[in-house]
């Protein structure tokens, strides 16, 4: 454990000098993603001003629920999306062998040799709009409260990141896993407007239990506004535990399955 956090932070001391040598590779990230984040506001403001409610979510819910998952596609997008998403590229071109040869965890390695600062002024960002939707839905905060969504941010970004390895790791299994990263892509932008309890039918079981994106942002914005039930926090604590299960399966399956360009 000592050896792994020490890996850690070399890794991420190296990458933050690298990127500071490019400042645009820190700022470029931060103006991109902030551009999105504010389209995405006022592309809710414009639906508020015709609606009053998106099924029981009124429009401070839904600032806190844009927050929230604002919040963790940031920690996302700093920590380990941009190495966990070269994992595909690393296969194709047989690149992974250079971390199979190494004395540390291929994983562990890939998840922080590319964490982003560009993306870190947007996790305050999100929580400021996270503090905005709880004033706006007049949300009743509690230190109890708080302290459940912070735990539930925090399973929420581990399903997060397991979800996305899962679905490259399938680079280990098929010749291009491209149409499965568009799907995601497609589900992530669906499940970022609307939130998971307004899911009935297939669209419910697909975002609740396949690709439980639905509940990423929608569980931990419940905390805050009150709604949320222990039927909900079993849910959330057996989806993480049976993906981390999978992810952990698929990862060490696929590594079994590689054959090195090398051979």
């Amino acid at each position: 454990m000592k050896d792994n956090i020490r890996l850690i932070k070399a890794l991420v001391k190296l990458r933050f000098e690298r990127v500071m040598m490019f400042r645009l590779g820190f700022f470029g990230p931060f103006f991109v993603d902030g551009s999105l984040f504010v389209i995405q506001l006022l592309v809710f403001q414009a639906i508020y001003s015709k609606v009053d409610r998106i099924g029981n979510w009124g429009q401070g819910d839904m600032i806190l629920f844009i927050g929230t998952f604002s919040l963790i596609n940031a920690l996302n997008m700093s920590i380990y999306f941009f190495g966990v998403n070269s994992i595909p590229e690393k296969i194709r071109t047989g690149e992974i062998d250079l971390y199979l040869t190494k004395p540390v965890s291929p994983l562990l390695r890939l998840t922080f040799e590319q964490v982003n600062p560009g993306a870190l002024p947007l996790v305050i960002f999100s929580i400021a709009i996270i503090l905005y939707g709880i004033n706006t839905a007049g949300a009743d905060v509690t230190i109890s409260s708080v302290s459940g969504y912070a735990v539930s941010v925090g399973m929420m970004t581990v399903l997060f990141y397991e979800l996305e390895v899962i679905i490259r790791s399938l680079a280990f299994f098929t010749v291009s896993s491209d149409g499965v990263l568009q799907i995601e892509m497609s589900g992530l932008d669906l499940c970022m407007q609307i939130p998971g309890t307004v899911f009935y039918g297939a669209y419910k079981f697909v975002f609740y239990y396949v690709l439980p994106y639905g509940i990423i942002a929608t569980y931990p914005s419940l905390i805050l506004l009150g709604r949320f039930s222990w039927k909900m926090a079993a849910h959330e604590g057996i989806v993480l535990a049976c993906f981390t299960m999978v992810t952990v399966v698929m990862w060490k399956t696929g590594l079994r399955r590689y054959d090195s360009v090398s051979s």
